[in-house]
């Protein structure tokens, strides 16, 4: 198969789909792999690596997009939907559902379309999901702090205080990894935690994982409005694998925030658990809404893109060398796991989520696909 490894496009993405590493392995697999130059320049693979690792480099996104398979990190930017053809796998984040353009460009083309964020395995967890997930919850306390910075808008807080002074108060919305990580490094700066979810035995976990370090709310409209009100930095956590971020937070919640408090809302990428949110980019990650700074970056882990490219592929690996060796058809139809990953193929919406957040027919992939 022959396999496209782009240059990234989107606004400050320097994450590159493929590190050397994994481009030795296709070719090993007796797979033709085309790496665009400067794809992994700023991360420190330079076009050296890739060549040395069997890749062959070309300079033009033009050339990459004449693959069987493009594996990137991004979804695809308005300026490769031209770039796209009938029946090329796209293997990469896709974040569909709060996304109507890239759909109907999708669709449109009627490429096989598996996206990271819904492949999930035994255990029902998201492999390929997870690493970055858990880059952004860390990032996510980081940036948050930053903001809280008064030359950046925010109250002037340090967030574990000093001696004689309260420590700032974080409140994370979803006990997931993202929720977890932020946690983890918040507990580090002896901010005082505090964790909401709805889902009680996941709170039981947190308790004990945390040995009692945070605090655990069970997510309600009033414990919810007491706890983000109360917030010197609200982490927004919530995911609902494939489907638009709920709006937890609503914008009267955020009227009531204390001046200069800030909110990160890493549920972006689906849309936004925030009502007062809005996508921003690397280049300028924050506004200031309601009193309220808001960062709102839809591609988090790129801030530290090195680290997230070296995570991300290390688990994208098997299901890369899966598709390639055995073709897309037989590698989802033989693996439930990765076909939970399929959410557009030929003209049609196949995973449920999407199909309901946009108002498309949903149709079960494996239909699909044995209609091929």
């Amino acid at each position: 198969m022959r396999i496209g490894i782009p240059k990234e496009v989107k606004n400050h993405e320097y994450r590159v789909g493929s590190t050397p590493l994994l481009v030795r392995s296709l070719v090993e697999a007796n797979h033709l792999v085309v790496v665009q130059k400067d794809a992994g320049r700023a991360i420190g693979f330079p076009d050296s690596a890739f060549d040395r690792a069997g890749a062959r480099v070309v300079s033009s996104l033009e050339e990459v997009y004449e693959a069987e398979m493009i594996i990137k990190v991004k979804e695809p930017q308005p300026v490769e939907y031209p770039l796209l053809k009938r029946g090329q796998i796209l293997f990469c984040f896709l974040h569909l559902a709060p996304d109507f353009e890239q759909a109907a460009a999708l669709l449109e083309k009627e490429v096989v379309g598996i996206a990271f964020e819904t492949v999930v395995d035994r255990q029902g967890r998201l492999p390929l999901l997870m690493p970055m997930s858990e880059v952004a919850g860390r990032i996510a306390l980081q940036v948050g702090v930053n903001a809280l910075h008064i030359i950046h808008g925010g109250r002037g807080v340090l967030i574990g205080g000093v001696p004689g002074v309260e420590t700032g108060r974080v409140v994370i919305v979803g006990g997931g990894i993202v929720g977890t990580q932020a946690a983890e490094m918040a507990i580090g700066l002896k901010a005082d935690v505090t964790i909401l979810d709805h889902h009680v035995p996941r709170l039981r976990e947190l308790d004990v994982l945390f040995g009692g370090r945070v605090k655990t709310l069970y997510s309600s409209s009033t414990t919810l409005e007491e706890a983000v009100i109360g917030a010197d930095l609200v982490i927004g956590a919530v995911l609902i694998p494939g489907k638009t971020a709920p709006k937890l937070i609503s914008e009267k919640m955020v009227c009531s925030m204390k001046e200069g408090a800030v909110i990160v809302d890493v549920a972006i990428d689906q849309g936004g658990c925030v009502e007062t949110s809005r996508p921003t980019t690397h280049a300028s990650p924050t506004f200031i809404s309601k009193g309220v700074v808001h960062y709102c970056v839809t591609n988090i882990p790129g801030a530290c893109a090195r680290t997230a490219t070296m995570a991300l592929t290390n688990s994208i690996f098997p299901y890369a060398l899966q598709i390639a060796n055995h073709g897309y058809k037989k590698a989802l139809l033989g693996d439930p796991h990765l076909l939970s990953g399929l959410n557009v193929a030929f003209g049609k919406v196949t995973n449920q989520h999407v199909a309901a957040d946009l108002g498309y027919d949903y149709h079960p992939p494996e239909h699909v696909l044995k209609s091929l």
